[in-house]
């Protein structure tokens, strides 16, 4: 969420910045909304401060009257009387003018605060604008592209054939877009994540964490995807409870520090996480439909790093780097790209995207995407870090990022280390966690 002071008093600026974005501001709604907030509000406070003010005096009055009568001034005690009842009458008489004005404020702010849920988080300065993926920036590239002397299989043909990969199974238990992985493929599957693990825990400083894959809204609200993305979300019910599937660790992650106020010498917090993840993909219609690019279900090894506000910037190129290091070990081929205005993510001020290289697509696919929310997520959560220069509570900084993406991690590993026969090499790397095999077959 964004500071509301932009919003009362900054509308016409934060509009233009956030149509960059793609996003058309309703300044005329929102600015009706705060003039009338303004008045109301005015007017709530006078009725409120009246009738406290009346309160005391019929309090006062009412206990003058009880020494008077103890003193036998029944004559002073009755006029006392008289000026609390005549007072309470007037309390009764704007009481209902106190009530619609306290209903009507409340209304108003009801407003406002959906208003602003559904705004995105603004660009950093030194985002490109754009209105999508076509005006992202290349940052620079690891790795050259192996070059085969024979036809190359995708991962679909590549696991097929050996029944390692099974969607038509899936499909009977589950519909479209879930996958049944089995034998030396799944295992590889599994030695991926736990690489991916041990490396950011062991190397990169993160604290590995078992979070839970069902959340409730608020958790949901207070990283963004609630409540403009629902439709991009798995729901269960229980009674009249209503939870979510995470559509990604960040939720559970980032929330840790929900509501909370961490000390100066905690921060930075950083995370990491292995988890299955959970997505509609309500907008990707018929694309990527072919094999396990697009899942409904799918696992990724997360980071969310919690920091100082001064100390964003730096981290997140920091996270960033520890995602490359991933492919690096793995020997596949990607390329950073800096995302421009209209391809960022709702709750980011910053994207960097990690892809990898496919040679069956002959491109480069996204497997990572690193994301400085600044202070966004926290406004919405009130996650605050006490700043021992003042004394006083402020909102951190979030950031999360892919470290990396499982499947498309496994998908690039099969199609970039296949060999003519249809078997794979196993990257050295994995080795120890696949009992020291070399390659798969």
């Amino acid at each position: 969420m964004l500071d509301p002071a932009l919003l009362r008093n900054q509308t016409a600026a934060l509009a233009e910045r956030l149509a960059t974005r793609g996003f058309t501001l309703d300044t005329a709604t929102l600015e009706a909304l705060e003039s009338e907030r303004k008045e109301i509000q005015k007017r709530t406070q006078e009725l409120q401060n009246l009738r406290n003010t009346h309160s005391k005096e019929i309090g006062r009055l009412m206990g003058a009257a009880a020494r008077h009568a103890a003193a036998g001034e029944h004559g002073q005690a009755e006029a006392s009387k008289a000026r609390a009842e005549q007072l309470k009458a007037e309390v009764a008489g704007f009481g209902d003018e106190l009530k619609a004005s306290e209903a009507r404020l409340d209304e108003i702010r009801a407003r406002i605060e959906a208003i602003a849920l559904a705004i995105p988080n603004l660009p950093a300065e030194d985002v490109p604008a754009g209105p999508d993926e076509s005006a992202n920036v290349e940052i620079h590239r690891w790795g050259q592209p192996r070059q085969f002397d024979f036809q190359v299989r995708d991962h679909v043909d590549l696991g097929v054939p050996h029944g390692w990969l099974d969607a038509e199974t899936a499909a009977k238990m589950s519909g479209a877009r879930f996958t049944v992985l089995r034998g030396q493929l799944a295992r590889l599957h599994r030695a991926l994540a736990q690489f991916m693990l041990d490396l950011h825990t062991g190397e990169h400083g993160y604290e590995e964490t078992n979070v839970p894959v069902i959340v409730s809204a608020e958790a949901l609200v207070g990283t963004g995807q609630l409540p403009r993305f629902e439709e991009d979300l798995f729901a269960t019910r229980l009674g009249e409870h209503r939870r979510y599937l995470i559509p990604t660790s960040e939720v559970p992650l980032t929330n840790v520090v929900r509501e909370e106020i961490v000390e100066a010498e905690r921060l930075p917090l950083r995370m990491t996480a292995h988890s299955m993840c959970f997505r509609s993909e309500a907008g990707s219609g018929g694309r990527d439909v072919r094999g396990m690019i697009r899942q409904h279900q799918f696992e990724k090894v997360e980071l969310v790093s919690i920091v100082r506000p001064e100390e964003s910037e730096a981290e997140h190129e920091r996270m960033t780097r520890c995602a490359e290091v991933v492919l690096e070990r793995l020997g596949l081929p990607y390329r950073r790209v800096l995302l421009c205005t209209g391809d960022m993510g709702f709750s980011a001020r910053k994207t960097y995207d990690l892809e990898v290289w496919l040679p069956s697509q002959d491109t480069y696919r996204e497997i990572s995407s690193c994301s400085n929310c600044g202070d966004f997520q926290a406004r919405r959560m009130q996650a605050r870090w006490r700043n021992p220069a003042t004394g006083k509570p402020e909102l951190v900084h979030t950031l999360n990022g892919s470290g990396v993406a499982v499947g498309r991690a496994l998908i690039a590993v099969m199609e970039n280390y296949q060999n003519a026969d249809g078997s794979i090499t196993v990257p050295e790397v994995l080795r120890p966690y696949m009992g020291g095999a070399e390659r798969i077959a």
